[in-house]
């Protein structure tokens, strides 16, 4: 076959971008979870020694992921004064949780897919799949965590109101399942919104629904919201006949709510 230089240069080009994106996640992972993005989003303009000061690091590493953030245009550096500084929309995708386009948890899913490699790659010589229960632990955080800031800003405000009757039924009180409920951000944030519904969500992955009871119990939310381990196919949905995909869960409401 014939090579044609043009296209061989283009792809490889596209090659070498695609492993640059992929070996940033994992400094994304580590800015993250150190507290560098939200350090520097804080306190800067800093140089790499007043960073690693004030997030416990050393200023060797600090200074070299530094140099690699600024280079992919994730922070800004100023050459004059050596120091490092993040714009607004730079803090808003990776230094505040509570930003409608937070991405910080992006590490963390991306991760997982190599973490779980070995699973994966036998997966595909028996054909049997890997269950959602058996991956990463860190999958399973970054999901909520990346999730969450979506469900925060839409859910209760645009999504369930796009639904014909269902925030009117809710309010007046209903029985609710959340399948695939992760961590319960959603359902925890439906039951804060409408008290007078029940809640009741549903994953098959154990340290999901422990944490969702957890952070149910701190929310002072318990009352009216209830995990257990169920997947799909074995969640109790009697008498639970509408359904409406919300991204990565499924939210069904009783119909016969008064």
């Amino acid at each position: 076959m014939e090579v044609n230089e043009d296209r061989l240069n283009s792809f490889m080009g596209k090659m070498l971008g695609d492993v640059g994106v992929a070996m940033n996640a994992f400094l994304m992972l580590l800015g993250d979870k150190l507290g560098l993005y939200r350090a520097l989003a804080r306190n800067g303009p800093m140089d790499a020694a007043t960073l690693a000061g004030t997030t416990g690091t050393t200023e060797r590493n600090v200074r070299e992921w530094l140099s690699a953030q600024a280079a992919s245009g994730y922070v800004e550096y100023d050459r004059s004064s050596g120091k490092f500084s993040m714009l607004p929309e730079q803090a808003m995708a990776l230094a505040d949780e509570d930003s409608p386009v937070f991405l910080g948890a992006v590490g963390s899913l991306v991760s997982a897919t190599f973490l779980d490699e070995p699973k994966i790659s036998e997966a595909f010589k028996t054909g049997k799949g890997v269950g959602w229960n058996k991956r990463s632990e860190c999958l399973f955080c970054g999901t909520a965590r990346f999730f969450r800031t979506s469900y925060e800003h839409h859910l209760v405000q645009q999504w369930l109101p796009a639904l014909d009757g269902v925030v009117d039924k809710l309010a007046r009180g209903a029985k609710v399942a959340d399948v695939g409920c992760g961590h319960g951000v959603s359902t925890r944030l439906m039951a804060a919104a409408f008290p007078n519904s029940t809640f009741y969500g549903f994953d098959y992955h154990d340290g999901s629904i422990q944490s969702a009871r957890d952070l149910t119990r701190e929310a002072g939310l318990s009352d009216r919201v209830h995990f257990d381990v169920h997947s799909a196919k074995t969640f109790p949905a009697t008498d639970t006949t509408w359904c409406a995909s919300l991204i990565a869960c499924t939210i069904w409401v009783t119909l016969s709510a008064p």
